[in-house]
């Protein structure tokens, strides 16, 4: 029997991993553990050991992928405050691409974290990255305000090689978790 379901929520899950501790859990999780005594996915296995298999593969999938497909997905997925940041500014001296750092550096930033409907409300959880409003405004990413449509190509260019190494990322994790087994067999 296979311990998860599909490769984009067993990544969340793993990245999860590192940002979980034993004194309240979030909602998700709470969903999680419902479901495993309730007998559904990955039931026979105690919510302890799930955690540590969580964490095994967050260990391996650190150690198997390219140091810049780990923090594009780290990056883009991971709830962990400081892996996150961390994992965006060795993005940013990974990306190339004529725009300024500063630019790259917001155009990289938006894509991992993106506006939120209801963050700057209070809607939402208050334990995740929120940017302000403004921080999402390409017409600040430029100190010497170049025309847009050169924003606009710079901002696709970074975006397009973060799109492809994100794929090549979960195609590797896939590959992992094909090669551990660790899917349940689809019938």
């Amino acid at each position: 029997m296979g311990l998860y379901k599909d490769v984009m929520g067993t990544l969340v899950r793993v990245l999860a991993a590192d940002n979980i501790d034993n004194s309240t859990k979030q909602s998700w999780q709470k969903l999680i553990d419902a479901e495993l005594r309730s007998g559904g996915q990955g039931a026979g296995i105690a919510v302890r050991d799930k955690f540590d298999y969580d964490c095994c593969l967050y260990a391996l999938l650190h150690r198997e992928l390219a140091p810049a497909q780990w923090d594009v997905l780290v990056a883009k997925y991971s709830t962990h405050k400081a892996n996150k940041v961390g994992a965006i500014s060795r993005l940013v001296a990974r990306t190339t691409s004529p725009a300024p750092q500063l630019f790259i550096f917001k155009a990289l930033t938006a894509w991992a974290i993106p506006k939120l409907k209801g963050a700057q409300s209070g809607k939402r959880s208050t334990d995740m990255i929120v940017l302000p409003a403004e921080f999402y405004d390409i017409n600040t990413w430029d100190t010497e305000a170049r025309p847009d449509s050169t924003r606009g190509r710079w901002r696709l260019g970074i975006h397009k090689f973060l799109a492809v190494l994100e794929e090549s990322a979960v195609i590797h994790v896939t590959e992992i978790l094909d090669r551990e087994q660790l899917f349940d067999e689809v019938t």
